[in-house]
């Protein structure tokens, strides 16, 4: 996912045909995650993009389940789902990306020789001792 696809706001929005009333309720209401909201700058100044793939299976779930379930009654549903999910967040000067676990292959770091050393199962024993309580 670091090199993931992101569809800007503009785009996101004529996709679904929603509102720009609609996608901040739904962000107010926890229905998408603030950190799906990346500011990046752009010719034309600073606009919103968010990770194509995570947003748009959103709301479609959003707009296939809004007429039978109450937005609070969804925000909750979803609100499980990322407690269940872990998330890698790198920070940088060029701005934050957070990673679902679930969809990291691989974690790796390199020195400045250029040694490259796979620490997947560091991390995952991390979040089994923050998991178990132990952190």
């Amino acid at each position: 996912m670091g090199n993931e696809n992101l569809i800007s706001k503009k785009e996101l929005l004529e996709r679904y045909h929603i509102s720009y009333g609609a996608l901040y309720r739904w962000k107010r209401k926890g229905l998408i995650p603030d950190e799906w909201f990346l500011k990046k700058a752009t010719a034309t100044g600073q606009e919103t993009f968010f990770p194509e793939k995570l947003v748009c299976e959103r709301i479609e779930r959003i707009q296939s389940m809004k007429e039978d379930i109450l937005l609070d009654e969804l925000a909750k549903q979803f609100s499980g789902e990322e407690k269940k999910n872990e998330f890698l967040v790198l920070q940088t000067e060029f701005g934050e990306k957070s990673f679902r676990m679930c969809d990291v292959k691989s974690i790796a770091l390199t020195d400045k020789n250029g040694k490259t050393r796979d620490i997947t199962d560091l991390i995952q024993k991390i979040l089994e001792e923050i998991d178990g309580g132990k952190v």
